[in-house]
C-alpha cells in the first residue's frame, strides 16, 4: 500500500525571506521606471504636476524637490530588497528558488504601477500619467494595464504553479544576481544628466530670494559663471572653468545641482 503524500510543508523562513526580497526589487524597479521613462525622457509628469501648475520658480523648484524624495523612496525600497536577498542567500540553492525570485519580482514591479495609479492617480490625485493628454484616463488605463496588471497577473500565475515531482527546477542565484544587477544599473541611470551637456556645464537651482547679481556672484565663488536660465530664473546653466567641481556650488546658494555629489536626475531633465 501506497503511503499518503504528506502535506507540504510551510516554507522555510528564509525562502519566505527570499520572497520578499525579490518583491521589493521589482518594485523599486517598478519606481525607477516610472521616473526614468515618465519623469526624465518623456517628461509627462512630475510627482505633484496635479498638486502645482509650476507657475513660478517657487514651485519649479517644490516639483524638482517632490521627484527628488520619490527617487530617494525608490533607493529605500531597493536597499530593502538588497539586505533581504543578501540574508536569504542561503535559499538561492533550493528547490524553486529560481521560480520564486522570477514570480515576485514580477509581481513586486506589476504592484508598484497598480498602487502608483490607485493612490497617486485615482485617490490622492497627484499626477496623472499624461498631463497634457484630453482622456486622462485613457492614458492611465494604458501605461497600468502593460505595466502593471500583465506582471503582476503573470508572477501570481507562476506562484500558483505546481511542478511535478522531481520538476523543480533548481539555482536561484541567477535569477536573483540578474534582478539584483537591475536594481543596481537603474539605480544610477535615474541620477544621470541629459544627454549632449558639455562636461563643463551644470544645472544648478538656488535656494529662494537670490537675485541675478547673487546667482553671478555665487557661480563666480564656485569656479564658474552663468550662461542660461529658463524663462522663469528657476533653473541655471552654470559654465565651470577647469578644475571646478560642480558640488562647491551647495557652498553657495545652490539647493540642487544636477551633476554634484547630490544630483537629482528630474532636475537634469526638466523641461524648461
Amino acid at each position: 500500500m501506497t503511503a499518503a503524500a504528506a502535506p507540504p510543508e510551510t516554507a522555510p523562513p528564509d525562502f519566505r525571506r527570499l520572497g520578499w526580497a525579490a518583491f521589493w526589487l521589482g518594485f523599486g524597479l517598478g519606481g525607477f521606471f516610472d521616473g526614468i521613462v515618465l519623469h526624465q525622457i518623456l517628461q509627462w509628469h512630475h510627482l505633484l504636476s496635479n498638486v502645482l501648475p509650476e507657475e513660478t520658480v517657487a514651485d519649479l523648484r517644490f516639483q524638482v524637490l517632490a521627484d527628488g524624495l520619490f527617487h530617494v523612496a525608490t533607493y529605500a525600497f531597493t536597499a530593502l530588497g538588497l539586505w533581504l536577498l543578501w540574508t536569504a542567500r542561503g535559499a538561492l540553492p533550493v528547490a524553486g528558488a529560481r521560480r520564486r525570485v522570477i514570480a515576485t519580482g514580477l509581481v513586486g514591479f506589476g504592484v508598484w504601477h497598480i498602487a502608483d495609479a490607485v493612490l497617486f492617480h485615482w485617490v490622492l490625485r497627484l499626477h496623472r500619467i499624461r498631463m497634457d493628454a484630453d482622456n486622462l484616463l485613457l492614458w492611465d488605463i494604458l501605461w497600468l494595464v502593460p505595466f502593471g496588471l500583465v506582471p503582476a497577473a503573470l508572477g501570481y500565475w507562476l506562484l500558483r504553479q505546481q511542478p511535478e515531482d522531481g520538476n523543480m527546477p533548481r539555482g536561484g542565484r541567477p535569477a536573483a544576481v540578474s534582478l539584483a544587477l537591475a536594481a543596481l544599473i537603474t539605480g544610477p541611470i535615474a541620477l544621470l544628466p541629459p544627454a549632449g551637456l558639455p562636461d563643463d556645464r551644470t544645472l544648478a537651482v538656488f535656494r529662494p530670494g537670490m537675485d541675478f547679481p547673487a546667482i553671478v556672484a555665487a557661480a563666480e565663488a564656485a569656479g564658474g559663471r552663468p550662461v542660461w536660465s529658463d524663462a522663469k530664473g528657476g533653473v541655471w546653466l552654470i559654465a565651470l572653468d577647469p578644475g571646478a567641481r560642480p558640488g562647491a556650488l551647495y557652498r553657495h546658494g545652490a539647493i540642487l545641482v544636477s551633476n554634484g555629489p547630490v544630483a537629482l536626475g528630474c532636475l537634469s531633465w526638466s523641461e524648461v
